[in-house]
């Protein structure tokens, strides 16, 4: 692989990054989903406005590549539904997601967040090595 096959990546970050910078340059709010899932589901006044547009720009380019005519990767119902009970379960538990954890925490040095981030990191490492070597 070479470099110029890295695009799409670092585009990706670069948008994340950006979206993140600017939530808090204009919000002064952190870019945690979990945190803005909860805050919009609560229906804090006079803020959700925000919350809603926020959660839409991460739904929305499904929605268009889906009318594109991409298709998603089969996957199992069942599954899928166990496993966003504990990315749900883990979120609760770790107080908050990798979006606010790995991206916002680890920006501002917070050491919960380092934590939190290289527990999700090596909980995803050993979840791929048992369902690629083991299972």
């Amino acid at each position: 692989m070479n470099l110029f096959e890295l695009w799409p990546q670092a585009a990706g970050g670069a948008a994340i990054g950006a979206a993140v910078a600017l939530l808090l340059l204009f919000t002064g709010e952190i870019a945690g989903i979990s945190g803005i899932h909860a805050g919009l589901l609560r229906g804090d006044s006079g803020r959700s406005h925000w919350r809603a547009a926020f959660l839409a720009g991460l739904v929305l380019p499904g929605f268009y590549l889906a009318a594109k005519g991409a298709t998603p990767a089969t996957v199992a119902w069942p599954l899928l539904i166990i496993a966003g009970l504990l990315v749900g379960f883990g979120t609760r538990t770790g107080g908050g997601c990798t979006s606010g954890h790995g991206v916002c925490g680890i920006a501002n040095l917070s050491r919960r967040s380092i934590f939190a981030t290289l527990v999700f990191m090596a909980t995803a490492m050993l979840t791929v090595f048992i369902t690629r070597h083991l299972l």
